[in-house]
């Protein structure tokens, strides 16, 4: 019976959800958090696994509550259960469904969409929608699912933990104008690093995440699932004394045997891009064009850029993107990840492999023209996923872990199927890193390098969820050659995150705009993610006790008094910040403890995955050849109108900048170097 009031309770709190969310897109009255909800939110199969987990965890409420379990006793009301009473509860919730292994197919020739069956022994490893793996043991505050620093004053290794927005406030935070750019890395480098983590894994917000009956706006209490942000008194941006930064906690993902809660990984794990096939067969299906056997992808129907594709919009009457510019009427895009139109420069990644698909699809039927839509489908796809993990392993990795790559990631030596291929929760957050890459601009330049028009310098958070920008505003070329001709961000110890992301992020219709850094930490504890020292340990570095043993760790004895100011230890430290904190490997763009996680990662979901491209029988020789080949600037001079571009275009071209130009925006002039000098490019640098 208690399964029964659990199931009906969840249900009515997602019906809620969904009619709140309605309502307020019919009113047109959303905040930041709807648009992040909206990135956020699960689909399709991903919907039904996280609402099965969310049955099981309100059964074990209902139960605590029912055995008057005060949270003060040390056991869990799993103790008290008989395995037979597990197993009820897990075939009652829907959870034995999500978690039974499925018998794989004697022969196959192509990758499942869902990942399922690349493991043969272990289908389900590295699929989508099962929880993320852990390389450390969780810490949970009630040993279950209560976060770290939800009750306040509690204290861990003799100090409470402070609020993350502190942290941010002090450690992270940088002011726009205060920008250091990277002299090597084009914007193309940071681009590239989202477009990957975005193909291994999504943490989707849990589904009971937008009911209005929660409030995660109005009250700053721990109710799950909000876990609201709360501001630290002297906090310029706290409107008044007990309003909050709204925080919903990710889905909990169907555990087999232990009731603790673990995320869910809505992605595939391996790089087999994912952001644009889907990782759920059923969106899968609708991202294609089924109307003819051509084996291609479904593109907009009502738009064009310069004849080119675009992608498709999602079906939906009223979509979040919409809010962004109201006379425009342009809805959100569709793709393989829910996240495309987080912002432009990822709407055009995804643009792109769509494109390339799509031309793959048609030369390959030219050459083999007795070939049916599934055939030319499954093979373009598969020519795209190796593309991505090509440009992946040998341009971008060896730029961000620099000497460290070959430690972490050697030489490959073929397919193991002991290698567990699945995408970590630290790493999960371990290569949020990127946010410290991030421009406060976005740049959109037309075909001689210049400044689109008096709107091609828009400040970031006016990007966010915009895609009529690409649609009305020159498609997705100019901004292309914006992220080719600016720097990355270069992350400094004393300049972590920009303004816009720490004070404006998804700011478009109202003044409240999140903090990326302070969510970033509070995420770390909503996932049970060990301390800084623990992570420390587990890569076998040292263990700072002190603040003179962390300024030696940090090179910064001033950074390091900091840290011990707000959070008392190193042990309490938030892995995010303390990670990006640290001084970055020689060339490289991260420190030792993220070259760690990243590294071992990556490593994993190579060694693991039985169709890695260079995994013998996956392409002939001549195949690997011609594969060896491609690189980011020729996918980019495949799929678009642009002319000319660096050969390498995620090395930055410093030494054919024209002097600045500048022209006015947003009534400030800007002085800001633009242009591309082509003419003093000697030929083998570009590709035409």
């Amino acid at each position: 019976s208690i399964i029964t009031e659990a199931r009906q309770l969840v249900d009515a709190t997602y019906l809620q959800a969904r009619k709140s969310l309605k309502r307020k897109l019919e009113e047109k009255i959303v905040n930041p958090m709807d648009f992040l909800k909206h990135l956020k939110d699960p689909i399709g199969s991903t919907r039904s696994a996280v609402r099965a987990a969310d049955y099981l965890e309100t059964t074990l409420k209902l139960l605590k509550r029912k055995l008057h379990l005060s949270g003060e006793q040390s056991f869990n009301v799993t103790d008290l259960l008989s395995r037979r009473q597990k197993e009820m509860i897990s075939k009652g919730t829907g959870c034995d469904c999500q978690t039974r292994s499925i018998k794989c197919p004697e022969r196959d020739f192509y990758r499942t969409i869902t990942g399922e069956c690349n493991n043969r022994n272990h289908s389900h490893l590295g699929s989508s929608n099962r929880a993320f793996v852990r390389w450390l043991p969780a810490v949970y505050e009630d040993g279950v699912s209560v976060p770290r620093g939800a009750s306040e004053g509690k204290r861990y290794n003799g100090f409470p933990l402070p609020l993350v927005r502190k942290v941010s406030n002090e450690i992270a935070h940088t002011a726009n104008e205060n920008v250091t750019a990277d002299r090597q890395l084009s914007l193309v480098f940071m681009q590239w690093g989202q477009w990957v983590n975005h193909d291994i894994d999504l943490a989707p917000a849990s589904g009971e995440g937008a009911s209005l009956e929660l409030q995660c706006h109005t009250s700053c209490a721990f109710k799950p699932p909000c876990f609201p942000i709360k501001f630290p008194p002297d906090d310029p941006r706290a409107l008044s004394p007990n309003t909050c930064m709204p925080f919903v906690q990710s889905a909990s993902a169907c555990s087999p045997g232990a009731f603790r809660r673990e995320q869910l990984n809505a992605a595939t794990s391996f790089i087999d891009a994912s952001t644009v096939y889907g990782s759920d067969d059923a969106l899968a299906r609708s991202l294609r064009n089924l109307s003819s056997q051509l084996g291609l992808m479904a593109v907009n129907q009502l738009f064009w850029d310069a004849g080119l594709e675009l992608l498709p919009f999602e079906n939906t009457t009223h979509s979040v993107c919409v809010l962004t510019n109201r006379s425009a009427n342009i809805p959100c895009f569709k793709a393989g990840d829910k996240r495309v139109t987080e912002n432009l420069g990822l709407s055009a990644m995804h643009t792109l492999f769509v494109r390339e698909h799509n031309r793959l699809a048609r030369e390959l039927r030219k050459l083999n023209p007795h070939w049916d839509g599934e055939k030319l489908y499954q093979e373009s796809r598969k020519i795209v996923i190796a593309i991505n993990q090509i440009i992946t392993y040998r341009d971008y990795l060896p730029l961000l872990l620099a000497e460290e790559t070959s430690r972490w990631i050697p030489l490959y030596s073929g397919y193991n199927e002991k290698v567990d291929p699945r995408a970590s929760n630290v790493f999960s957050l371990a290569f949020r890193f990127g946010h410290t890459s991030v421009q406060p601009f976005v740049s959109r330049l037309n075909e001689s390098f210049q400044p689109l028009c008096s709107s091609s310098h828009v400040p970031l958070h006016l990007t966010f969820c915009a895609p009529w920008r690409i649609v009305m505003e020159g498609g997705i070329d100019p901004l292309i050659r914006g992220m080719v001709v600016d720097h990355a961000k270069l992350m400094k110890q004393n300049q972590l995150l920009i303004e816009e992301l720490q004070n404006h992020l998804f700011e478009q219709t109202e003044v409240m705009g999140l903090d990326l850094g302070a969510m970033n930490m509070q995420r770390g504890r909503d996932h049970g993610l060990p301390g800084y020292n623990a992570w420390r340990g587990f890569c076998g570095l040292s263990q700072p006790q002190t603040v003179e043993e962390l300024s030696e760790v940090l090179g910064n004895p001033k950074l390091a008094k900091k840290f011990m100011n707000v959070y008392g230890t190193p042990y309490n430290i938030d892995l995010w910040i303390g990670a990006v904190a640290e001084p970055v490997v020689p060339q490289g763009r991260v420190g030792p403890l993220l070259s760690c996680i990243i590294g071992t990662q990556f490593r994993n979901l190579r060694d693991g995955d039985r169709f890695w491209w260079e995994n013998p029988g996956v392409f002939t020789p001549q195949q690997l050849q011609a594969l060896r080949k491609i690189s980011v600037s020729r996918v980019i001079c495949d799929n678009t109108h642009i002319k000319k571009i660096p050969r390498d275009a995620i090395h930055h071209f410093h030494h054919t900048l024209f002097p600045a130009s500048s022209f006015q925006a947003d009534g400030k002039s800007l002085k800001i170097q633009t242009v591309l000098d082509l003419g003093n490019v000697s030929s083998k640098d570009l590709i035409s």
